[in-house]
C-alpha cells in the first residue's frame, strides 16, 4: 500500500450543545481542551492521524463559521485542506464533499473519517489498527467501521452485530456486518451486550473513496445527485458556490443510516485500544481520573463538599470558592455569565437545555 495514497477526514463542524455552557455556538467542543490535556480535542485528533498519513493528506470538513478557529487550532493546515459546509447536514453530505474531493485529487484515494472529539488511550496501538485497517480496504472492497467491546449499556452509541461475535474480538480481524442499531433504549442495550456478539460504533471508518462514492451513489443518490458536476466544479474558482448551491437542498442525513446501514459492503473491525466518545458531560465524567473517593470529579481550584456524591464540577473561575452540600448525580458547571445545575443524565441534560434556543436565551447559546 502507498502511504501517499492514504487520507485523514476530520469531521468537526459540530455544535457543540450536549457540552453547554462550556461550549458555545460561538466555540464549540472540539475546540476546547476539556480534558485538561493541554490540547483542544481537534488538535488531539490532527496530532493522532499525523502518524499515520503524511500531513499533507490531511483533510478538516467544518462549518464556513468556524473557520477561523480551524486556522488557529491548526495553524499549518493548508488552505485546500479545509472544506468548508455552509449548512449543517449532517455526516453523509460530509462525507459526500470529503469523497469527491480527494478523488478530483487522487483517484487511487483511500480514507479514514473521524470525528473531532475522541479520546484514545494506547495511541501507539491506534497507529498500528489504522494502518492495518488501510491495508486491508486496500486489498478488499469493503466500508469498515471500529467497533469497540461495550462496558456498560450505554444509549448515546450505535451497536453494531458482527458476524463471529465475540470470537472477532479475540481473533483482532475484520468480519462482516450482521446489523446496526442506533442508540438503543438501556433494556436493548443490555441485551446486546449479554449476548456478546455487539460493539460499539465508534464512528471511524476507513474504505477507499471510489468504493464509499459507489455505495453512497447507490443508497443516497438523492445526495449525491446534488454533486454532479464535482469533477469540474471542486479544486475550482467556483466551488464555493457549487458547494452552496448542493448544501442548501440537501438533506440531513447521517453516513451510518444512508449507507452503512444499506450496504452489504459493511466490515466491522473490532478493536483493542481504550476508546471514548466525550460526546456529554456525563460521558466526560465517566473518562476523567482522579475522582475522590465518593466518585466526585472536580475541575475546580477551591471546593467545598458535604454529603456530596457522583458530581461532575466545573469551575473554570479560579477565585470562587464552590461549595455544596446534600447533592448526588449532578453536573456543576459555573461560567462567567452562566451557573448550570442539573441531573448528570444524558436525556434530561437533553430536555433541559432545549430551553436555551428560545429567543429571550440567545446570547448565552
Amino acid at each position: 500500500m502507498n502511504r501517499n495514497n492514504c487520507y485523514c477526514v476530520i469531521m468537526a463542524g459540530g455544535s457543540g450543545t450536549r457540552f453547554w455552557p462550556v461550549s458555545r455556538a460561538s466555540k464549540p467542543k472540539q475546540f476546547l481542551d476539556v480534558t485538561n490535556t493541554g490540547r483542544t480535542f481537534l488538535r488531539q485528533t490532527y496530532d493522532r492521524f499525523a502518524r499515520i498519513v503524511p500531513q499533507e493528506n490531511i483533510l478538516i470538513v467544518t462549518a464556513a463559521k468556524y473557520r477561523d478557529l480551524v486556522l488557529e487550532n491548526i495553524p499549518e493546515l493548508a488552505q485546500e485542506n479545509l472544506l468548508l459546509e455552509p449548512y449543517a447536514r449532517n455526516t453523509a453530505p460530509c462525507v459526500a464533499y470529503a469523497t469527491y474531493t480527494l478523488l478530483q485529487r487522487n483517484p487511487n484515494a483511500h480514507m479514514v473519517v473521524t470525528p473531532s472529539d475522541h479520546m484514545i488511550d494506547d495511541e501507539d496501538l491506534f497507529v498500528e489498527t489504522i494502518t492495518d485497517a488501510f491495508e486491508y480496504v486496500s486489498e478488499n472492497d469493503v466500508l469498515m467501521t471500529l467497533g469497540v467491546v461495550p462496558t456498560r449499556p450505554d444509549t448515546n452509541y450505535g451497536y453494531v452485530q458482527a458476524c463471529g461475535g465475540r470470537e472477532a474480538f479475540l481473533q483482532g480481524k475484520p468480519v462482516p456486518v450482521k446489523t446496526f442499531t442506533e442508540k438503543p433504549d438501556k433494556d436493548l442495550a443490555q441485551v446486546f451486550i449479554d449476548t456478546g456478539e455487539f460493539f460499539w460504533n465508534a464512528g471511524i471508518f476507513v474504505w477507499k473513496a471510489k468504493t464509499i462514492r459507489e455505495e453512497m451513489e447507490k443508497h443516497l443518490p438523492e445526495v449525491t445527485g446534488l454533486f454532479a458536476g464535482w469533477n469540474r466544479a471542486l479544486g475550482t474558482k467556483v466551488e464555493s458556490e457549487f458547494i452552496a448551491r448542493a448544501f442548501t437542498d440537501c438533506m440531513n442525513i447521517s453516513i451510518d443510516y444512508g449507507v452503512m446501514e444499506k450496504t452489504e459492503r459493511a466490515w466491522i473491525y473490532p478493536v483493542k485500544f481504550g476508546w471514548t466518545d466525550i460526546g456529554t458531560w456525563e460521558s466526560l465524567y465517566n473518562y476523567m481520573p482522579g475522582k475522590d473517593r465518593f466518585k466526585n470529579s472536580l475541575d475546580a481550584e477551591k471546593v467545598l463538599l458535604e454529603d456530596a456524591r457522583n458530581l461532575m464540577v466545573v469551575s473554570p473561575e479560579k477565585k470562587k470558592l464552590v461549595a455544596i452540600s446534600g447533592l448526588e448525580n449532578f453536573i456543576v458547571v459555573d461560567t462567567d455569565d452562566v451557573l448550570l445545575i442539573c441531573p448528570k443524565d444524558d436525556k434530561r441534560f437533553k430536555d433541559f437545555i432545549s430551553g436555551i434556543a428560545m429567543p429571550e436565551y440567545e446570547k448565552y447559546r
